[in-house]
């Protein structure tokens, strides 16, 4: 590489990680941002999506031609096919029907994973993005009766906003004595109470029935049933939330993959044997709870991005993954933000001071460097 240009860096993915990471190589280097939509449509708080969309859109659908930051960044709408490692290049169907041959002197993956119908990689633009969280709003809402299947941080977020919104009865299944598996003891303690105070209906140890060749990505209508014994439970909708993700790499070889899909990566997260491949966020297998995108891995991933460009490989940083889950469960609501720790403790930030200073400074002004007006 000559000293006289710049690296090329090519971030697959440009969601919250991703576009993070995009945005703070662009001054240093040459960086292309590969994306199946033209917007960041954020996997994050969808309790809150369902009850309040316009407010969620607000946050977390932002067209990327809003980030200032990205000006900078070639940003490419479509996916990636196949990667050729030994070249270092990348193959991408861009929509519209074209194709298009990058070459990379660094690669970041940033995919993600497929998880409901709330996460995916298909090919949109914003009309059809829009018509799709309408819909689905719009048959949560003329439900009088709605089941929640899944106990993780999604199913518990979505059963607790759909019963604050207080248009339906909300039932929610888990296979587990206490919801939440992977955070600390004491907040699935606080989050029993908390469905329980704002009328959900909780019914532990139900595992489901999964209908076969079915990935939870839509509404269901047809009765429950339970491979724990129970009696089959009919609502008007059921939503799956069971937590079983698909990752986003099928463009990759399996040789730079675990038994599952995930990108195998090391401490520095480098795939091993690649040093100038990054994994990071939900698609890379970092940790047992894969939460690189929770624990700020996207700076691991700038600085280490920045010292091989100096030539300093000695300098690169570690992650270290906290040993629970942690973040705010239930978004934002009346009350505020409640946040939960790794150790168990938990705060909550005022709503008067969560929606200006957390949301439209921190979020916006900090961390995407600025938003232009709609």
């Amino acid at each position: 590489m000559s000293s006289s240009r710049k690296p090329t860096v090519v971030v697959a993915g440009l969601g919250d990680t991703g576009a993070l990471i995009a945005t703070r190589l662009a001054r240093k280097c040459n960086v292309v941002g590969i994306s199946t939509r033209p917007a960041l449509v954020s996997g994050q708080e969808l309790g809150t999506r369902l009850i309040d969309l316009p407010r969620w859109r607000r946050t977390y659908l932002i067209p990327y031609r809003r980030f200032r930051k990205l000006d900078a960044v070639d940003v490419v709408h479509g996916r990636i096919s196949s990667v050729d490692f030994e070249n270092s290049k990348i193959s991408v169907d861009v929509s519209g029907g074209s194709s298009r041959e990058i070459p990379y002197d660094y690669f970041v993956i940033a995919t993600g994973v497929s998880n409901g119908f709330w996460r995916h990689d298909r090919v949109e633009d914003l009309t059809t993005i829009d018509t799709e969280l309408s819909a689905i709003n719009a048959e949560l809402a003329n439900a009088s009766s709605i089941a929640v299947v899944g106990g993780g941080a999604t199913g518990v977020s979505v059963a607790d906003n759909l019963a604050r919104g207080g248009n339906a009865s909300v039932h929610l299944f888990h296979s587990g004595d206490e919801p939440l598996p992977g955070y600390h003891p004491s907040v699935r303690r606080w989050m029993a109470r908390q469905l329980a105070t704002d009328g959900v209906t909780v019914h532990p140890n139900h595992r489901a029935v999964v209908p076969e060749g079915f990935a939870g990505d839509h509404l269901t209508h047809d009765p429950v049933e339970w491979s724990t014994g129970q009696d089959p439970f009919t609502a008007d909708v059921t939503l799956w939330a069971l937590g079983g993700v698909t990752p986003h790499t099928k463009f990759l070889p399996a040789s730079v993959l675990d038994d599952e899909g995930f990108v195998l990566v090391d401490k520095n997260l480098r795939i091993p044997a690649l040093p100038n491949v990054f994994a990071v966020g939900d698609v890379a297998a970092s940790d047992p709870l894969r939460s690189s995108a929770r624990n700020w891995g996207f700076r691991i991933v700038v600085s280490n991005v920045k010292e091989l460009v100096r030539g300093r490989p000695s300098k690169l940083k570690t992650y270290k993954a906290s040993e629970y889950r942690w973040g705010s469960i239930l978004g934002l609501q009346e009350e505020g933000l409640t946040v939960v720790q790794p150790n168990g403790k938990r705060f909550r930030i005022p709503r008067k001071l969560a929606e200006p200073l957390l949301f439209s400074v921190f979020v916006q002004r900090v961390l995407y460097g600025g938003l232009r007006k709609k």
